[in-house]
């Protein structure tokens, strides 16, 4: 008899709940009033993303409004001649996908890990449920809602940009916003691989790129990741 390999468990039978740690690494969850608060960490469920796996896919219904703990995730959608256009990355602190849970439609993009990743996310009942009870929440929601338009405007200039510099430190300057990715420090743990995927450029091209914005002062290449200097120089050359 042909014995079978175990079904591999899908990210959502893979979810758990989330340690104290990861629970304080969520940015909305600790502005919230105690009993809006305990609502939401009863809500809160983690996922352990493998790279390549699909948090979401284009078409499927939204259940979860999902934010990033630790790891790298893309958002994607597909042209109709089959072609891939990232639209952002999503490094960890990141929460989104708001838009799609207000209007409880389905999903019109993918949301893919780069590498290893701990998603987080609560229902969409518990989305609503905290828009209709907590101010401070419904403030997060409006900032992410207002900055995502400009993250999602920067992201379409950049897939027209020419100069290969141009369009990575535009893909840099988007990983640093301080509203959409609160915990972001001045390093990056980023490969140039990673990069390249965010980017829509081969990593020979990025690494070509990483050098003149280190040869100008803009980042630093350090080990398994980068450095920022001055991030408004860095926005700047993204359209210089």
């Amino acid at each position: 008899m042909t014995k079978h390999a175990p079904e591999e468990l899908s990210l959502s039978q893979r979810r758990r709940s989330p340690t104290e740690d990861e629970m304080r690494s969520i940015p909305w969850l600790q502005a919230l009033e105690p009993q809006h608060q305990l609502r939401a960490r009863a809500a809160l469920q983690v996922g352990e993303a493998k790279a390549g796996d699909y948090v979401v896919r284009v078409g499927r219904p939204v259940t979860y409004w999902f934010g990033l703990i630790d790891g790298l995730l893309k958002m994607s959608n597909e042209t109709q001649d089959g072609r891939s256009i990232t639209l952002i990355g999503v490094p960890p602190g990141g929460w989104f996908g708001e838009g799609t849970v207000l209007k409880q439609e389905n999903y019109r993009y993918n949301i893919q890990a780069l590498r290893p990743s701990t998603v987080a996310g609560i229902p969409v009942e518990t989305f609503h449920w905290l828009l209709d009870q907590s101010i401070a929440f419904n403030r997060f929601v409006m900032n992410q809602l207002n900055e995502r338009v400009g993250q999602f405007i920067t992201a379409r200039e950049s897939d027209r940009m020419s100069k290969p510099e141009a369009r990575v430190a535009s893909g840099l300057a988007s990983l640093f916003n301080p509203v959409l990715y609160p915990g972001a420090s001045k390093v990056l743990r980023i490969t140039q691989l990673e990069l390249a995927n965010l980017v829509g450029l081969s990593r020979q091209r990025v690494n070509q790129a990483l050098s003149e914005l280190e040869q100008s002062g803009l980042v630093s290449i350090e080990y398994g990741g980068l450095r920022v200097g001055d991030l408004d120089a860095l926005r700047k050359a993204a359209f210089a």
